[in-house]
């Protein structure tokens, strides 16, 4: 992760304007993106991501993936992700719905 990048820039270049994710039942829209981005870039230390399933049509994705971090405060942590998604035609991220937990 280039730490170097404005995280709005980050944000713009894979969402829409008008994007809008829904984590656990919370609405994060590109504001609240960017505040969350913020932090967890000055606290991370590495990350990967495990995709075991996805399938997409057309402008649509399911997906479950494991995300594994190494945080510098916490150490590591493991998350397993289960999302829906739409994409705009220009590929960035329209919505997402995902469902997570500590794996």
């Amino acid at each position: 992760m280039n730490i170097d990048n404005d995280p709005a820039e980050v944000i713009d270049r894979f969402h829409a304007p008008d994007a809008v994710q829904v984590a656990d039942g919370i609405r994060v829209d590109r504001d609240r993106l960017i505040a969350h981005l913020r932090p967890v870039r000055k606290n991370l230390r590495e990350y990967r991501f495990e995709v075991h399933e996805a399938i997409a049509q057309g402008d649509l994705i399911a997906a479950r993936m494991t995300i594994h971090a190494t945080m510098r405060t916490t150490g590591p942590v493991t998350t397993e992700v289960f999302l829906f998604g739409e994409f705009t035609r220009d590929g960035r991220m329209r919505r997402l719905e995902q469902l997570t937990r500590a794996a």
